[in-house]
């Protein structure tokens, strides 16, 4: 696609390709790019297909979760929050919610954040029984006789060290090890996967490991909220076993935005990644040295399928030349 390319190289994603069909009714948008890679891909996605699809004049707002809220609760905007994962956001977002300033677009990572205990892939093929925490616990040494833990002060940390305890790993034979930084972490996994040695720890998606290394996640039972969210309590006396639920991911809009944008806001509402997707863009990105608006020209290029489906007709018709050259 190399219009696409050069659309997007062009930086600020100027001059629509056919936005005269469209540019009465969206106008100006602002929308987030949170801080973190995954965000910032979802956001030059969004921002190629309003404005060469739809006929918006987008400015993107570099922000956080938090500033993001809070801008939306004291001045209205911006118009997009996306990316806006839910259990960073306190009461702030629900509030807001129930003061009718925003409406939920709908998911835009499917299934949502994904955390969990792993295994590589090539160890589980050669021994199904470590897909299970019960088939781990019953032979250590396959995984190494190793718990790869998360750094402390991480969220994760805290769930990690209860279901250690509540599944007695070191009474299993199993080290824990408490990562020291999230790059030795992820170290961690990529040199065991490079040498087809056993590795089994804590990771979580979109992340550049997961999509780079094939995974397998170990099954550690069924999803127990009350369990898990007594599990995120350090001080817990009572931890239990429960599997990680998927985090939910999502994109927000302003009232007044899906009033007057009824077009965009269906755009929204239909743009879900799918989360192993993002990581194997992520793993894309960083293998690549990319910028995210490179990244988002790879994402364009190789699911065509997906993203042509959350268009509207209009602004399908708009970008059918770049539809055509995929």
């Amino acid at each position: 696609m190399k219009k696409l390319s050069l659309i997007l190289a062009a930086g600020a994603m100027a001059a629509p390709i056919a936005a005269h069909a469209q540019s009465d009714e969206c106008g100006d948008v602002s929308i987030t790019e949170m801080n973190w890679a995954s965000a910032q891909v979802v956001t030059s996605v969004a921002t190629f297909i309003m404005e060469q699809g739809y006929g918006c004049d987008v400015s993107v707002v570099q922000s956080d979760t938090v500033p993001a809220v809070t801008s939306v609760a004291e001045n209205g905007e911006p118009d997009i929050v996306t990316e806006l994962w839910l259990n960073s956001t306190g009461d702030a977002y629900t509030k807001l919610k129930e003061d009718g300033k925003v409406v939920e677009a709908g998911p835009v990572l499917d299934p949502g954040g994904v955390e969990g205990w792993w295994i590589p892939t090539y160890l589980a093929e050669e021994h199904p029984e470590l897909k299970t925490i019960d088939g781990i616990l019953e032979n250590p040494e396959l995984v190494g006789a190793r718990f790869y833990n998360c750094p402390e002060g991480w969220g994760c940390r805290v769930v990690s060290d209860n279901l250690s305890r509540a599944l007695d790993l070191e009474g299993h034979g199993i080290e824990v090890f408490n990562a020291g930084s999230g790059q030795v972490l992820a170290s961690s996994m990529a040199d065991a996967v490079m040498e087809e040695e056993p590795w089994f720890g804590y990771y979580w998606g979109p992340t550049v490991p997961l999509g780079k290394y094939d995974m397998t996640k170990v099954d550690l039972g069924e999803i127990d909220e009350e369990v898990h969210a007594r599990n995120q309590n350090q001080d817990a006396d009572n931890p239990g076993v429960s599997d990680f639920p998927a985090a939910p991911i999502l994109t927000a809009v302003t009232s007044t935005f899906q009033e007057e944008n009824p077009a965009v806001f269906e755009l929204m509402q239909n743009m879900t990644f799918k989360t192993e997707d993002m990581s194997s863009v992520l793993a894309w990105m960083d293998e690549n040295t990319a910028s995210a608006d490179e990244a988002a020209v790879y994402y364009l290029t190789n699911y065509q399928d997906q993203w042509s489906e959350w268009l509207s007709d209009e602004a399908r018709e708009n970008l059918a030349s770049v539809l055509e050259e995929g």
